[in-house]
């Protein structure tokens, strides 16, 4: 029974994922949750005592960036996966919030204040492109796409579990957000959404670092169900990333 449950959330989780840049569904997207709530941050070594290093976006310089590059007219899918990643990294927040109210495991908390960054990322392109953000105002698990929703209560309800199986939640979600973003990449060439792609996915590479690192502190192991057993070694076994992606 605990692995056709498992078997079910990973089902879900994929189409999830497919929905992201592979379809011509609109998604509705959740708005964030204030720009000043996403600080960076920066953690060292033990359990729960946050990340080796940076995944937090600098909203500020990245948008200095992005307002140089000439705004061009944007595909549907292009469209979509600006709207689909807002709201995922929205869900990534919110699940690692709930999580550290559940369990008070400090990196829980450090990497949700990082997503809320990469939120705000995604906003710079919605505003620059003048796309519709209609749900302004959601609160923490609340989500106008109804998958959302669902896999939210899931992956909290399986989180809750334990601390380690949050742990492992969290860097599904990791992976899952890394997938998307380089399936997104492989549908835009446009200079601007490529530059906050690729700085989101870096965060989320050393967002899957830290989490990971826990799982094994605390005589855990992962083993990846989206990435390649390559891609994902080559990963985390490579030194967390500073500085922006250019």
């Amino acid at each position: 029974m605990v692995g056709m449950k498992k078997g079910l959330l990973i089902l879900l989780l994929v189409v999830i994922a497919i929905v992201g840049c592979a379809t011509n569904e609109q998604p509705h997207v959740p708005a964030g949750q204030g720009a000043n709530y996403g600080k960076g941050m920066r953690g060292q070594g033990g359990p729960g005592q946050g990340m080796r290093g940076n995944g937090s976006v600098n909203v500020q310089t990245l948008w200095d960036e992005i307002k140089k590059i000439k705004t061009g007219t944007l595909t549907e899918q292009e469209k979509e996966g600006i709207l689909h990643m807002r709201e995922e990294e929205k869900l990534a927040r919110d699940v690692y919030l709930t999580l550290y109210n559940k369990w008070h495991l400090k990196v829980f908390q450090n990497i949700a204040r990082s997503e809320q960054t990469h939120m705000d990322a995604i906003k710079l392109l919605i505003e620059k492109y003048g796309l519709k953000d209609p749900v302004e105002g959601k609160g923490i698990g609340e989500f106008s796409n109804p998958k959302f929703k669902e896999l939210y209560d899931k992956l909290v309800a399986e989180g809750s579990k334990s601390v380690l199986d949050a742990l492992k939640v969290d860097a599904m979600i990791e992976e899952l957000d890394i997938v998307d973003l380089q399936n997104c990449l492989n549908h835009t060439n446009k200079t601007d959404i490529r530059l906050v792609y690729e700085n989101l996915m870096k965060g989320s590479r050393n967002h899957l670092r830290a989490f990971v690192s826990n799982i094994e502190k605390m005589g855990g192991t992962y083993e990846p169900h989206y990435l390649s057993k390559e891609e994902f070694e080559k990963i985390v076994g490579s030194e967390m990333e500073r500085g922006p992606a250019t």
